[in-house]
């Protein structure tokens, strides 16, 4: 085995996940080597939208996460030499009606109370925004330290740095098989890779490379539409979302049309730098479908037109889909699996992976150096999942 094919770590994944961890270990001087099968970012870190929000968290251990990932991502902002298009503008989640207005009130207090930067906003202050809203709206509530970041532009630039530290890219090597002696060795369509220790950051796809070392990954991927549209004066200035976008994530309850609720649908709204503006989302279990379905889309349309109704003259330039990394308890896998010393899962991360990628890739390293991770991960081990035995 030649050295160039042998790393202290493999890291299986080359999405944004599996491009903050390479980051992370190849600057603390661990020798390593990113495999992915396809290109860099060309799964599911190429069909999202660029959110790294906390709007969208639950309060407590969710927040505090996100609140780190932001932090780090201020941090990357400055070091890493590629842009990424980070815009540090906040964000907005608007209420539909009055009742979405009373649990928005309660929300904005508990995140102040755990120190977040939170504001409930009223009409006139969703108008001072953007004329473009429905008349009808009661407000809304802001966050002010969200951002936004091209997904795609991150993944380069992470691996561009990580480049410097030395870590090792192999692209268009899919992994057929691992087994574990003293080292993994790791078996892939462009060759085979030993490594001391790997890290599962494959995604939708973590349960495949978890069942080549007979491991249970329970991620079960979730397809999400997204439209791009295009009109010629913008519509907004920085993300909004609609407080039904909490509803749909964490599976609630939520008033609205039957279509609606058919096609977990919830309105997203996120300007891009060149002028476009992407228009989510959807939520569906259908396996590994990544066909278009237009009543999806169309039913996302009409949404956006539910709070934007004279933004009615829109073009849609396209419309894709991409899959989200679900568990059942709508938080990552970031641990080290007991039962396989050396073999680390990073994966799970829903709709959050944009969000939580830098803290992610930051605990991995931690996990790895075994340094006191920057916050608890308790809440994000493995064998949470494992069944207590019925007597």
């Amino acid at each position: 085995m030649s050295k160039q094919n042998h790393a202290e770590v493999a890291i299986i994944g080359g999405g944004i996940v599996g491009s903050a961890i390479a980051y992370y270990v190849a600057k603390s001087g661990i020798d390593c080597v990113l495999i992915e099968k396809n290109d860099i970012a060309s799964g599911t870190s190429s069909r999202c939208d660029g959110n790294i929000t906390i709007v969208d968290k639950d309060p407590g251990f969710d927040s505090l996460m996100s609140l780190k990932s932001q932090e780090l991502t201020v941090d990357l902002q400055r070091e890493l030499d590629l842009e990424f298009e980070y815009r540090a503008l906040g964000s907005l989640l608007v209420c539909e009606n009055d009742n979405e207005m009373q649990a928005a009130a309660e929300w904005v207090d508990i995140q102040t109370k755990a120190g977040l930067k939170f504001k409930l906003l009223d009409r006139e202050d969703l108008r001072q925004e953007s004329p473009y809203f429905a008349d009808d709206i009661p407000g809304g509530l802001e966050c002010e330290t969200d951002s936004l970041i091209n997904p795609y532009l991150f993944c380069y630039s992470l691996i561009d740095k990580a480049k410097q530290y030395g870590l090792k890219v192999q692209t268009q090597a899919e992994v057929t098989g691992i087994t574990k002696k003293e080292e993994f060795t790791i078996e892939t369509t462009n060759g085979t890779f030993t490594a001391k220790k790997v890290v599962n950051a494959a995604g939708v796809w973590a349960p495949f490379i978890g069942k080549m070392l007979d491991l249970d990954i329970p991620i079960i991927p979730r397809k999400g539409h997204i439209i791009v549209g295009a009109r010629q004066k913008p519509v907004m200035m920085r993300n909004v979302m609609e407080f039904g976008y909490l509803m749909n994530k964490f599976g609630r309850d939520r008033i609205v049309d039957k279509r609606t609720e058919k096609h977990g649908v919830a309105l997203v709204l996120e300007p891009t730098e060149s002028q476009n503006f992407l228009i989510g989302s959807s939520r569906q279990f259908v396996g590994y479908d990544g066909r278009i379905d237009m009543n999806v889309v169309e039913t996302m349309a009409m949404r956006a037109l539910r709070f934007y109704p004279k933004m009615n003259d829109f073009n849609m330039i396209r419309a894709y889909t991409g899959f989200r990394p679900w568990t059942e308890d709508h938080l990552p896998i970031v641990s080290e699996v007991e039962q396989i010393p050396g073999f680390y899962i990073a994966a799970g991360h829903e709709g959050d992976g944009i969000s939580l990628a830098t803290v992610t890739g930051k605990l991995i390293e931690e996990l790895i150096n075994e340094k006191t991770t920057t916050i608890p991960t308790d809440p994000l081990r493995f064998d949470r999942f494992d069944k207590v035995p019925v007597l």
